[in-house]
């Protein structure tokens, strides 16, 4: 029988298959590597963008908050405004109201008499003055009852001195419809 020494094949298709192997564990770890790196920066990248994209959503969110306060500024401004020109108008409105009145409390007084002090106090009129009769109390009150300026009056005194009734009544201010103020 013939001997064949296979040995040094065998070793040395193993140690190319050895050098294949670490060559292709080299290669595949190179490629984890490569693999790992590249997600890992994938991913970074993807976090950058995302960030500058969440900056400029922060920054358009503040200018937004500024425009906002200004809008609220603007508004406040604006209700300030809208009052004054509300009370201007209502004291140009009031105006003549006040003139009606006067006019109105002389139309409605009787012969007999006499007013001897006027003040008002928000929306009432005290009367001071004086009366030669009680009657001539009764029909003022009476008179001003009916008058579209003038609410219901109310009598606090009635003293007599010389001959003369000194009476003393209070009667709240009344704002006619432009319908009933012409009449």
């Amino acid at each position: 029988m013939a001997r064949i020494n296979l040995r040094p094949w065998r070793e040395e298709r193993d140690a190319r298959l050895q050098k294949r192997f670490v060559g292709n564990l080299a290669t595949a770890a190179v490629l984890g590597a490569l693999t790992v790196f590249g997600i890992s920066y994938y991913y970074d990248m993807q976090m950058d963008r995302q960030q500058v994209r969440n900056n400029y959503v922060r920054a358009e969110i503040s200018n937004l908050d500024k425009k906002i306060a200004e809008i609220r500024e603007l508004k406040r401004q604006r209700e300030r405004l809208l009052e004054r020109l509300n009370a201007i108008q209502e004291l140009q409105g009031n105006r003549p109201v006040i003139v009606r009145n006067f006019d109105e409390l002389v139309r409605v007084l009787p012969d007999g008499l006499y007013y001897s002090s006027l003040s008002r106090t928000g929306d009432r009129i005290a009367i001071d003055g004086l009366a030669e009769l009680n009657n001539d109390v009764s029909t003022l009150m009476r008179n001003l009852n009916s008058s579209v300026w003038f609410g219901e009056p109310s009598l606090s005194r009635v003293t007599a001195a010389n001959q003369m009734r000194n009476f003393n009544l209070s009667v709240p201010l009344a704002k006619p419809k432009a319908e009933e103020a012409k009449k």
